[in-house]
């Protein structure tokens, strides 16, 4: 069972959808077929119902430019003009099997740009402008293609599969030159905008842990240390030896907090991790696993703190994974770079069927990850063995300023 993380697997999305590969028209009627006749004759209310729209807001908009609603009524007709090309795209998908991603939304930020700013960015917004121009040029072809389909029905019907089909491909060309986003670009910018909000969540999460860990932990034992002082204190004349074995008791509070402060701050960045790179990190780390762990590493330097951060608590969570849900007798950790990339897998030969969905933390390893482009595949059949796979950007590291 393989498992991959569907959000951070775009650099390998070339191929085309299933749903855009038909298969070649012929002298029958198959759902393709028919399916290209509906959207060829729909052509013609959809295509007046846009043009109509487009030629009104334009015509309004501009004309009233030189007063103070000009400028916000065209605003808001690209933002129409955008429900529009929404409805055309769902309508292409539908009868056409044309797969094409929705443009990313405009962000308006709300408070923190005003009100001309916001306009602006409506104003200046491509997706709007070429739905703009795709439904002003669709009248003619919805004229056309619809008086062409009607009459083949009743005229040309043995070869009109051939004719849906010519005229159809010219549909899908629009949608994907007009009604597609722009550019690889502003995909991206619409994948890193929801991976933004993952890391901020993940941050936040971190922080609740590390609050919770020092007043659960740390801080509750210095108060009690304080707290056994000041009574050691006040006993100290009056019975010696009972202030004794309280500042003994205190002795030990102590080492307990200066431990679990630094199991927080190995939690936190490791100072081996800091200190020596991956290899010593990842070592340690191996120690700390209920089975025994072969650690490979296998690298010319040292990639930017940050991934090489990432990619230590990858190993370091599904090691403890490892020691708590996979009832295994072995594991290894094995980490390499391959060109910009770098590569780490962690296998075990427990008993498997791991999965993203599986409650032991897997989908927010897949989700850090995948919030700085990078990839996530879990390998688990039942009855074992697992292989996970990561890989990351490799950034190089920035030389330390003395």
């Amino acid at each position: 069972m393989t498992e991959r993380h569907p959000s951070s697997d775009r650099a390998r999305r070339a191929e085309p959808a299933d749903g855009d590969r038909l298969p070649p028209a012929r002298f029958a009627y198959d759902r393709h077929t028919w399916k290209e006749i509906a959207h060829l004759l729909a052509n013609l209310p959809m295509s007046l119902l846009g043009f109509v729209y487009v030629v009104t807001m334009l015509f309004t908009g501009a004309g009233l430019t030189v007063t103070v609603v000009g400028f916000p009524l065209l605003a808001a007709g690209l933002m129409g003009a955008r429900q529009l090309g929404k409805l055309e795209r769902a309508r292409a998908r539908a009868l056409l099997g044309v797969r094409v991603d929705e443009p990313s939304p405009i962000r308006l930020r709300g408070s923190r740009n005003g009100f001309f700013a916001q306009l602006w960015l409506m104003l200046k917004d491509p997706v709007g402008w070429r739905t703009v121009l795709y439904d002003f040029i669709r009248l003619p072809w919805g004229v056309l293609t619809f008086a062409i389909t009607l009459a083949s029905l009743f005229v040309l019907w043995p070869v009109l599969p051939f004719i849906a089909r010519g005229l159809a491909n010219a549909d899908r060309a629009m949608v994907r030159g007009l009604l597609s986003p722009s550019d690889e670009l502003e995909r991206r910018i619409a994948e890193l905008e929801s991976d933004r909000g993952v890391v901020v969540d993940t941050a936040a999460a971190d922080l609740r842990r590390i609050e919770r860990d020092l007043h659960d932990g740390a801080q509750a034992r210095l108060v009690n240390l304080a707290m056994g002082l000041g009574l050691a204190k006040e006993k100290l004349l009056e019975d010696p030896d009972f202030a004794a074995s309280m500042i003994a008791e205190a002795h030990g509070e102590v080492k307990l907090a200066l431990q679990e402060l630094r199991d927080l701050a190995r939690g936190i960045h490791p100072a081996v991790l800091t200190d020596r790179g991956l290899d010593a990190a990842l070592s340690s780390v191996a120690t700390r696993c209920t089975v025994p762990v072969k650690v490979t590493v296998d690298l010319d330097g040292r990639p930017a703190a940050a991934i090489e951060g990432i990619a230590y608590f990858t190993v370091s969570e599904l090691l403890q994974n490892v020691s708590k849900h996979s009832g295994a007798r072995t594991a290894s950790v094995e980490v390499w770079r391959t060109d910009d990339r770098l590569l780490l897998q962690v296998w075990d030969d427990g008993h498997g069927g791991a999965r993203l969905d599986g409650g032991t933390g897997m989908r927010g390893l897949a989700d850090r990850l995948g919030a700085v482009d990078g990839l996530f595949v879990i390998d688990s059949p039942p009855g074992g063995p697992t292989t996970v796979t990561a890989e990351l950007p490799w950034r190089d590291r920035e030389p330390e300023r003395g």
